[in-house]
């Protein structure tokens, strides 16, 4: 997996604000049914909102670690309980990232 430059994370950022939360993940944490929509959501789109309900800081940024390690994502963002992940489609990718 390459490592996206800056300005390509700010380029996914400003793409990300005006999407709305695909995948909830509720209290019960990455459940297998949500791994499962998860991989699902992934496979149409490149570039994901997700949200976290945990009330504990540190049990969102373990999910948020688990969700980017399963995914093989890159984290783009994280603000408050929302996430915006991004992995580019094998073939015929959808999102042209900026020049490195």
């Amino acid at each position: 997996m390459n490592k996206l430059t800056n300005n390509q994370k700010k380029f996914l950022r400003s793409r990300g604000h005006a999407l709305k939360p695909i995948v909830m993940v509720g209290q019960h944490g990455l459940s297998e049914s949500v791994l499962a929509e998860l991989e699902s959501t992934m496979t149409k789109h490149e570039l994901l909102k997700i949200k976290i309900r945990a009330d504990d800081k540190h049990d969102r940024q373990t999910m948020i670690d688990e969700i980017v390690s399963i995914t093989q994502a890159h984290l783009i963002q994280v603000i408050g309980n929302i996430m915006v992940i991004y992995r580019a489609f094998n073939e015929e990718p959808q999102i042209i990232l900026p020049r490195k």
